[in-house]
């Protein structure tokens, strides 16, 4: 079947509403995975079919060549699948004028970022991406693919040696720096991307670090969408339908938000023209989504995929886990304190019918991978909140006790799966020590680059984890789900 192209466009399908050929590539995207193409990608579009052709999209993948592979054939066209229960459009996105692999040719992608027509560098390369400690913040050093960067900087392969990379030859070329825009879920995310870059600069050049600290800009934001993974049905119904082969599809839902930290280095695009927000003050927005959004998606995650349910909406149509999430969310509201112009009420219903939305079909064993790596932000930072508050935060610790069952590697059921995560090898071997759920939470407790060393020597903390862990193992995740419900009723 004929892939999607410029010159192969189905008339079923709305494409680009400008030249093409006319656009200049004014930002640079690394990670170009499935949630950059249905959301900054489409803030983006709505600047080019606006008329303003100078921010089409350069993609780097930093890992393997699948994206390219996807979207180069077809000059960079995709389609965006947008579905909410029965509904369904598309229509095709041109913003992304070419993908670069970064392993295949990193001075390829060097020169295209210090190239003067850019300027904003945004990313979606994962919270392990950053390469940071996270006890302390700082870059690792002595993280073997940081060490290999620093040893060969005209050919890195992470991200922060990239962006280091290309800002020196941009210090070189007497050009002002770019905006380096991190869209991944962190709090603070823009102040611990310029932590990375800086650290890695300072690393090699003095200089060079003052510099981009002086005139570069790391603006945090805020980004809500859920993007499942398109899957071969989701391909093979697509090309039933038009007739056309679309590789780089992506489906997701109507609701996006994008919130920013209204400081770049230099031009912008006008993003808001698709609804995007400036401010001046993002943490709020950001702390909302991560304990609201976020821990309520790990919860479910963990706790719904060792219940048996596959994907989000599937444990959301069990009352008790709808219940749950309730609750958890409650515990997390009495910690934020919510910016004006978000209503939490409304917020936390527009999340439970996003959660309900079917037609998405967005897998649990999607959201539960890298777990390590989200915790703190997503769960953990809110229970450190509550304890001291002197609070409880019996459903949030389920949710905890639900990641370390899962740390196991095989379901209620005895089947096994993979644990995707980078400290799968050492959660197991702590998972495995204990005999019962006390003496398995207090093992992973002490895994203190995870939980941070206050809470791993919390005894408030570790008990309450231990006893959601023992009920979890004893009942099973939907028994445990619903009788902590029943308990919250009781209150």
């Amino acid at each position: 079947m004929t892939r999607l192209s410029d010159s192969h466009l189905p008339s079923g399908l709305k494409g680009p509403a400008y030249d093409r050929s006319a656009v200049r590539i004014g930002h640079v995207h690394l990670g170009v995975g499935a949630f950059h193409r249905a959301h900054q990608a489409i803030y983006s579009e709505s600047c080019l079919c606006a008329g303003d052709l100078r921010w089409g999209i350069l993609g780097a993948s930093l890992r393997n060549p699948q994206v390219a592979d996807q979207l180069n054939p077809q000059q960079g066209l995709y389609s965006c699948l947008v579905r909410e229960g029965g509904e369904s459009r598309a229509s095709v996105i041109g913003a992304i004028k070419k993908v670069l692999v970064a392993p295949e040719n990193p001075t390829a992608l060097i020169a295209a970022i210090a190239d003067k027509d850019v300027h904003v560098v945004t990313l979606t390369i994962t919270e392990k991406g950053y390469h940071l400690d996270p006890a302390t913040g700082a870059l690792r050093m002595d993280d073997p693919a940081i060490a290999a960067d620093l040893a060969r900087p005209h050919a890195p392969a992470t991200a922060p040696g990239l962006l280091v990379a290309a800002l020196a030859a941009r210090k070189t070329a007497g050009l002002a720096p770019f905006t380096a825009l991190s869209c991944d879920n962190l709090p603070d995310n823009g102040g611990r991307l310029k932590q990375a870059v800086l650290d890695f600069a300072r690393a090699q050049d003095a200089g060079l670090a003052d510099w981009i600290e002086r005139f570069g800009a790391f603006p945090a934001s805020m980004v809500d969408r859920i993007v499942p993974a398109t899957t071969p049905d989701d391909l093979a119904l697509f090309a039933a339908e038009f007739g056309v082969q679309d590789l780089g599809l992506v489906k997701t839902e109507p609701f996006s938000q994008w919130v920013i930290e209204d400081h770049f280095a230099g031009e912008r695009p006008h993003w808001e023209l698709a609804g995007a927000q400036f401010t001046h003050d993002v943490a709020p927005w950001e702390m909302a989504k991560l304990r609201l959004l976020n821990g309520a998606h790990s919860a479910l995650a963990y706790l719904g995929n060792l219940a048996g349910y596959p994907t989000v909406d599937q444990a959301m149509a069990n009352p008790a886990f709808e219940r749950f999430v309730d609750h958890l969310q409650d515990e997390a509201e009495s910690t934020l304190t919510p910016p004006p112009g978000l209503n939490l009420a409304a917020y936390r219903g527009d999340l439970k019918r996003r959660f309900k939305n079917a037609a998405l079909m967005h897998k649990t064993y999607q959201i539960a991978m890298d777990g390590s790596q989200k915790l703190t932000q997503r769960l953990l930072a809110t229970i450190a909140t509550r304890i001291s508050r002197g609070q409880d935060f019996a459903c949030l610790a389920l949710a905890v006790a639900g990641w370390m069952r899962w740390q196991a590697g095989v379901d209620e059921q005895g089947q096994p799966y993979e644990v995707q995560d980078p400290f799968a090898a050492q959660t197991r071997v702590l998972y495995q020590k204990g005999q019962n759920g006390f003496e398995k939470a207090a093992s992973l407790c002490s895994l203190e680059a995870v939980f941070g060393p206050d809470l791993s020597r919390d005894p408030r903390f570790v008990t309450a984890i231990g006893e959601a862990l023992d009920t979890l193992l004893k009942e099973g995740a939907r028994a445990s789900v619903a009788a902590r419900v029943q308990k919250e009723a009781a209150l």
